[in-house]
């Protein structure tokens, strides 16, 4: 069975599933599948309420790549042909510093252009590593026209070291070619590891290691340690730790049951490779890799990576979160699943069994045979024996897959399509600590989530762009609580904690931000990292959001008794004419609330409530009161509107404000004009049927019994004559054309194809 190139292809036919059960897991029904969590509160592109900084540059264009420096006052983006230095010291502000042009030579534009690619959209030098070297220096290579190439940047000048009198360094291997590759690069004691496309034709990964003194080492294409598609979309080194993991995407080989699978995998090098002697020279004598899996009961396997993120711990170990989409989408956007991993659970999977390929029935089993010691791709192996080594050349894939924490994913959303991820780990009022996941999709959305005991809650979803486009870049400032965007068209600050936002006790709480909580003196949610002080005071409850309980402890007697809870909207007066339709608007504060709404008894029979929660009311005699729009959200209530409808004692004609008039001449009117429409149609029907008979009686000589001709025909014949009749026995223009002629007569005006355009008047059958 053939599946596509791309994860957006159909669902897959009915023999499919029984192979993707190798995958994830027995299929049940979607109804037992737990429902997916929404963003609580939504902001609108352009939303006051949550304010975002942009920096933009004329003639600049996909900021792309973002460097922070260690004391997060200066951002390094590197852009389409620019490299900007950015001065970000103070939070909402965004200044422009110093820049670099480093665009590809006339001479390398017109090779590209030479080799069939677009002088408008890919012939330019896409920068793609931006990495700080040392102190003084910053390192940056970029497609350069489809011809990689890399330089040094002097920091004090902010100058490229190369001139363009000088040639760059070659940046194969380092950076991709293709603007559209994805690809990955890290900077670990002064070396660069990078996993990208090797050639121009994109059909070449390679996972390699440059700069520094050491030798150049690199995986092996003619072994095929990877496959010729495979994606890179992030890598990652820890303090203490001698291994690089990258994380990729690529099409399975061990699987036989599809032509084309794609599988997630984690790769794994050690930093204290040097290559082999003898046998794999300036190859890894340590590469593995294993696969991923993300994957809930009664949902197809999300086995597309798009990106990763790695949160270490204190002890030194580390989670790894990642998101993925599904090859086989259902649906109009399908949906994307995030999942995290222990650093314990990959090493366990690396220290597993090995795969190998039975090269007589071309598939890959089970290694059984003798252990080796030391262990061949471990990091103590050291200089190790041929035999060691070539058993490294078919041993690189591991049996073990890598099951996310409690086996499924953290978060899973339909219609979305996560790009990118990034995670910071805050602390509450109380000390307790929490994951918050940004996670940005490829409209232009950012959700914030935090992540629960079995779960995760998303905070809110902010629409950043007025026009969807996908997110590039995510960069954390966790010291200046702030979050860098790239895109297409520039830089956004967005400030982690937007607490002002919540006007009450409740609503704070209800909230469940890590970032806010409720200040009882104050009485106003403030950011936590506030708290430092008398810790009491600050109230909040991120597992459970229960402003019943919470809000109670802060409440004194010297207070209100609904201090605590949101102030009652302001009472609309409203006055409509008997008839009228009022639309009573309920705004939705929070998704995860219910919405309920209070009316007088008379109201009942004569509203409509809308999906919206908004209320219809049509207003009668009797239905004058109030009406209330309550919310209900962890048992918590609260009023979101009201409205007091009064009785004007006059009538309407259906519309508010429209004028006044009786039952009576309304009644009136309607009759008479039910009557003459009546009166009409019974007019038409006897003068067709007039008409049908007059036809019978007076048509002779046509060849087609079910087309007689018209009355127009019989006065002016088709030639154009005066219409007097011919000699007796005189063959008429008629006669010649036969049935023809009367066919077209009859069919109206025609156009070239015999399309009819229209039937005359007077010509009804």
């Amino acid at each position: 069975m053939v599946v596509g190139p791309s994860w957006g292809t159909a669902l897959p036919p009915p023999a499919m599933p029984a192979a993707l059960r190798l995958l994830c897991g027995v299929v049940v029904p979607a109804a037992l599948l737990c429902a997916e969590p929404l963003p609580r509160v939504s902001f609108p592109s352009g939303d006051p309420r949550r304010t975002l900084t942009h920096f933009s540059q004329d003639n600049v264009s996909h900021y792309d790549i973002f460097l922070l420096d260690e004391g997060e006052e200066e951002l390094y983006v590197g852009a389409r042909d620019w490299v900007l230095a950015l001065t970000v010291s103070t939070p909402g502000s965004i200044c422009a510093k110093a820049s670099i042009k480093w665009g590809p030579t006339d001479e390398k534009t017109s090779e590209c252009a030479f080799k069939k690619k677009s002088q408008e959209t890919e012939c330019f030098n896409f920068i793609r590593v931006l990495v700080a070297l040392n102190q003084t220096h910053l390192y940056a290579c970029g497609t350069y026209a489809f011809s990689p190439a890399c330089t040094y940047i002097h920091l004090e000048s902010f100058t490229l070291a190369s001139g363009r009198g000088q040639s760059f360094l070659d940046g194969k291997g380092q950076c991709p070619f293709d603007p559209q590759h994805t690809y990955t690069a890290l900077l670990v004691d002064g070396e660069l590891y990078a996993g990208t496309m090797n050639n121009f034709q994109g059909n070449e990964p390679i996972i390699s290691r440059s700069l520094g003194t050491r030798t150049l080492l690199k995986t092996d294409a003619f072994l095929r340690w990877l496959s010729a598609d495979a994606a890179f979309v992030a890598s990652f080194s820890l303090p203490g730790d001698d291994k690089v993991y990258f994380f990729f995407e690529e099409t399975a080989d061990e699987f036989d049951f599809f032509e084309r699978l794609l599988v997630p995998r984690v790769a794994r090098v050690c930093k204290s490779d040097v290559g082999g002697d003898k046998v794999l020279q300036k190859k890894w004598t340590t590469f593995l890799k294993a696969q991923l899996e993300c994957s809930e009961p009664g949902r197809f396997p999300f086995n597309v990576i798009h990106h990763a993120f790695v949160l270490p711990h204190h002890d030194g170990r580390a989670n790894f979160y990642a998101v993925f989409t599904s090859q086989w989408q259902a649906g109009r956007a399908g949906s994307a699943a995030v999942c995290v991993y222990r650093q314990d659970d990959l090493e366990e999977v690396f220290e597993g069994k090995y795969k190998e390929l039975n090269k007589e029935g071309s598939r890959w089993t089970v290694y059984s045979g003798p252990d080796m010691r030391p262990r061949p791709g471990s990091c103590s192996m050291g200089a190790s024996s041929d035999k060691a080594l070539s058993f490294m050349k078919d041993h690189f894939l591991m049996d073990g897959k890598v099951s996310p924490i409690s086996g499924r994913p953290l978060l899973v959303k339909s219609d979305v399509t996560y790009t990118r991820i990034t995670v910071h780990e805050t602390h509450g009022v109380m000390g307790t600590p929490y994951r918050v996941m940004f996670l940005a999709t490829d409209k232009g959305l950012l959700h914030k989530a935090v992540e629960l005991d079995g779960g995760a809650h998303i905070v809110e979803s902010i629409q950043l762009f007025a026009a969807p486009e996908p997110v590039k870049n995510l960069l954390l400032a966790p010291g200046k609580g702030i979050l860098y965007i790239g895109y297409s068209g520039g830089v956004l600050q967005v400030p982690l904690a937007n607490c002002s936002v919540h006007q009450s006790c409740a609503e704070c709480v209800l909230a469940r931000d890590p970032y806010c909580a409720w200040h009882s003196p104050e009485g106003s949610c403030r950011p936590a990292r506030l708290a430092t002080e008398n810790k009491s005071a600050w109230l909040q409850d991120v597992e459970r959001g229960s402003p019943d309980t919470t809000c109670h402890r802060g409440r004194s007697a010297a207070m209100p008794r609904s201090w605590g809870a949101p102030e009652d909207p302001t009472v609309q007066g409203l006055s409509p004419l008997l008839n009228a339709v009022v639309q009573l608007p309920c705004p939705r504060h929070s998704a995860l609330a219910t919405y309920t709404w209070q009316q007088p008894s008379g109201a009942q029979g004569h509203t409509v409530l809308q999906p919206d929660h908004t209320l219809v009311v049509i207003m009668q005699q009797g239905m004058a009161g109030t009406y209330t729009c309550q919310a209900t959200e962890n048992g918590y209530t609260w009023t979101v509107a009201q409205y007091q409808l009064r009785d004007s004692g006059e009538a309407g004609l259906g519309e508010e404000g429209s004028p006044p008039g009786s039952y009576w001449s309304q009644f009136v009117t309607v009759a008479v004009l039910l009557a003459v429409t009546l009166a009409g149609a019974a007019c038409l029907a006897l003068l067709a049927y007039r008409d049908q008979l007059r036809a019978r009686s007076k048509v002779r000589g046509c060849s087609t019994p079910h087309s007689p001709p018209s009355r127009q025909r019989e006065k002016v014949p088709l030639n154009g004559g005066t219409g007097e009749p011919p000699a007796p026995g005189a063959a008429t223009e008629e006669e010649d054309e036969g049935s023809q002629a009367c066919c077209l007569q009859l069919g109206g005006d025609v156009d070239v194809d015999n399309n009819r355009l229209h039937v005359p008047a007077g010509d009804t059958a």
